[in-house]
């Protein structure tokens, strides 16, 4: 968002990581979130809105398997996570 800082974008999208509304992502985005998104660049919180902007049930899909990641959606970010789910 234009204005916002670095450290206000995380907060919000640290926010919008626990409150999906679908406890299993809540956790799995929230405690990704907690561990990453400090260090994230301009750039990857870019890559990281547009992955909070996808549906919970794509997300949840994605992250367990069960479908592969669309091209369009297949960010260092997006692989950061399905990393992070291997250890989570």
């Amino acid at each position: 968002m234009s204005g916002e800082n670095l450290e206000t974008r995380r907060k919000r999208l640290l926010y919008r990581s626990v409150y999906r509304g679908n406890k299993e992502n809540d956790i799995l985005l929230g405690q990704f979130a907690r561990a990453h998104i400090a260090s994230f660049d301009a750039s990857e919180l870019d890559q990281y809105e547009r992955l909070l902007a996808a549906s919970d049930n794509d997300i949840y899909d994605w992250v367990s398997g069960k479908v592969a990641v669309p091209a369009e959606s297949d960010t260092p970010v997006v692989r950061k996570l399905l990393a992070f789910r291997v250890r989570f």
